[in-house]
């Protein structure tokens, strides 16, 4: 664990409303709180807690295609990934997708009703980063999810709440601070607002909000990618991390931060992702009050996007995705495997708090194309 994400979650927990805070296998620094960070506070939510991209999401649909689909079909599942998504800053569909979240009230606030059309014709899109769509194996060693034990072609994505997220987070941050100038300069970023109060209920609802719709983001994706391909879905896994929940923890009521953490209450499904060449799990929560009921949500970053351009090219990049079969139709050089934990390791670190499933292996990977700002 490096020593700026042990200061920055040592900086939160010395906040006057803080009750706990933990720091998962994953964790890295992030603005005010560490990514993989987990903080529980009394009567407040803290917007950058939350994170930039609100409710980032994982999805995945079991498909009933054979594996072997992947390598027979190449062609035929990379131009469902191409045709079912956009990636992109700013991208989006000329013609909008209908989906109910757009049928909800809006005008609550003052940023969500300025960005609904914005987020209507970004409704069904992928954003850039870290994330990404795409097919592999998933394999069962035992029965679960439904399925008997065996190998399985799974289609499986990861994005949140686009643009509208990022300006929800912004508008309520900015707030949050100029409520709160009292706050030294390390501190700055953890403001918070009060709750119940109208502020704090007002970003708490457009959360909400922003919830559904990259629940809905991820409908639409696996929708049209299924249909593309005239497939059916034989089970589904999904779960978001950058949230706030309001839970019961060490016999306080609490409101739970989990910024690039999985919810991992005992039973509770979820998605731990590795990276587009590094397998990933479903996993069951154990439900450890240590970790507030958490998990990483990922591998983690090792080194900075700089880093990663600076020291890696693509040669090297391409020879690492051909031993492991991964076909790559775009991405970032900042998003290469070196750049992350090694997954296992991760895994390793937290089997107090999860138990593995299944195991999925990308093999046809799409992400935003190179040059494009990280949205994550």
């Amino acid at each position: 664990m490096d020593a700026e994400s042990l200061r920055q979650m040592e900086n939160a927990c010395s906040l006057p409303i803080a009750v706990a805070g933990a720091l998962m296998p994953d964790a890295h620094v992030g603005y005010g709180l560490p990514i993989g960070g987990v903080l529980a506070v009394r009567n407040a939510v803290i917007p950058y807690a939350v994170g930039m991209d609100i409710a980032c999401r994982m999805k995945m649909s079991v498909l009933d295609l054979p594996p072997s689909a992947i390598q027979e079909e190449e062609g035929r599942l990379r131009s469902a990934l191409v045709k079912g998504t956009v990636f992109g800053v700013g991208a989006g569909f000329r013609k909008p997708k209908d989906h109910p979240v757009m049928d909800e009230d809006w005008s609550f606030s003052p940023v969500t009703r300025r960005n609904r059309d914005k987020a209507w014709f970004q409704l069904g899109s992928s954003g850039s980063g870290n994330h990404f769509v795409e097919f592999g194996t998933l394999t069962l060693e035992r029965a679960d999810l439904g399925l008997s034990p065996g190998v399985y072609t799974a289609l499986l994505s990861h994005s949140g709440s686009r643009g509208v997220g990022g300006q929800v987070a912004t508008w309520y941050s900015r707030l949050a601070m100029d409520r709160h100038r009292e706050l030294p300069r390390e501190l700055k970023r953890l403001a918070w607002l009060d709750l119940p109060g109208g502020e704090g209920e007002e970003y708490w609802r457009a959360m909400e909000l922003m919830g559904r719709y990259a629940a809905a983001n991820h409908h639409l994706i696996h929708r049209d990618v299924v249909r593309l391909l005239g497939a059916d879905v034989i089970a589904r896994v999904e779960n978001h991390h950058n949230f706030a929940w309001k839970e019961r923890h060490f016999g306080v009521d609490v409101v739970v931060h989990r910024k690039g953490a999985t919810p991992a209450g005992a039973g509770v499904l979820g998605i731990i992702p590795g990276s587009m060449a590094t397998p990933g799990f479903v996993v069951r929560g154990k439900g450890s009050a240590e970790a507030m009921h958490s998990a990483a949500h990922g591998a983690g970053r090792r080194m900075s996007r700089t880093q990663t351009r600076s020291r890696y090219r693509w040669q090297e990049a391409r020879r690492f995705l051909a031993e492991r079969g991964v076909v790559l139709i775009s991405a970032g050089l900042d998003e290469v495997p070196m750049a992350y934990k090694d997954i296992h390791s991760v895994m390793a670190a937290q089997a107090d708090l999860v138990e593995i499933v299944a195991r999925f292996d990308p093999r046809i990977v799409r992400m935003a194309p190179e040059g494009e700002r990280p949205e994550d």
